[in-house]
């Protein structure tokens, strides 16, 4: 079974719309911990985290809502998702223990590269320009999955899934027997379908939360497309 990972921003509705996408059939979601510079994030993501932080979601109260999320789907992994900029101010380590008291199973820095900061646990990032050496280092590195950036370039809906995935996969594959999940760039059930069919699960991001503005409903219903097509 592939495994479907869905991303949500921190904010108010975040528990609603996490128990929405587990409902359904998310394996995973990342919770968006909004950063003023997010620099591997598309106009989407972008404007969400805006939101977020008009909305005052600061670190802490991003942590409240971990816990609230963690409350309504008690058995689903949790993920933060974040920059360095936001540990660093709050605390490398300070963070590291104060998500996991708030129902985190891992975290993702998205610019924080393998081989920095080794002491802190966290899923890694690869990329279709990712050196042997580099993809070796995030492969040893990695808490339990690595995560596949299908392209170069920012989050965001694209036409077409990206044709460096295949090659990604392959040099991952001789690396780890750790899943890999592909995303970036998967917003319809056929990128999900055809990225699937390379790795062993996908992350949905922003067309996730283009969806999510329309509701909890609206968001259950798109995630059960992408659940029937990875299941086919």
């Amino acid at each position: 079974m592939k495994t479907l990972v869905v991303y949500l921003m921190c904010g108010p509705e975040a528990p609603d719309l996490a128990e929405a996408a587990v409902t359904g059939g998310a394996d995973l979601v990342e919770l968006g911990f909004p950063f003023s510079d997010p620099l591997a994030d598309g106009p989407v993501i972008r404007r969400a985290a805006e939101r977020a932080l008009a909305n005052g979601m600061r670190t802490a109260a991003c942590l409240e809502c971990l816990a609230a999320t963690r409350e309504r789907v008690n058995r689903t992994p949790l993920v933060p998702m974040t920059y360095a900029s936001l540990l660093e101010a709050y605390g490398w380590e300070r963070f590291a223990a104060d998500a996991r008291a708030a129902g985190a199973e891992s975290l993702i820095v998205a610019d924080l590269p393998a081989g920095e900061r080794p002491e802190l646990s966290r899923v890694q990032l690869v990329a279709p320009t990712s050196t042997d050496e580099r993809l070796a280092l995030a492969a040893e590195q990695t808490d339990g999955w690595l995560y596949l950036v299908t392209l170069t370039g920012t989050t965001g809906a694209r036409a077409e899934l990206s044709p460096a995935l295949g090659g990604l996969v392959a040099r991952a594959r001789e690396r780890t027997d750790l899943p890999l999940y592909a995303g970036f760039g998967i917003s319809t059930p056929e990128h999900a379908r055809a990225a699937a069919e390379l790795a062993d699960g996908v992350v949905v991001g922003s067309r996730a939360l283009e969806v999510a503005q329309d509701g909890a409903d609206a968001l259950r219903r798109y995630v059960e497309s992408l659940r029937r097509a990875l299941d086919e």
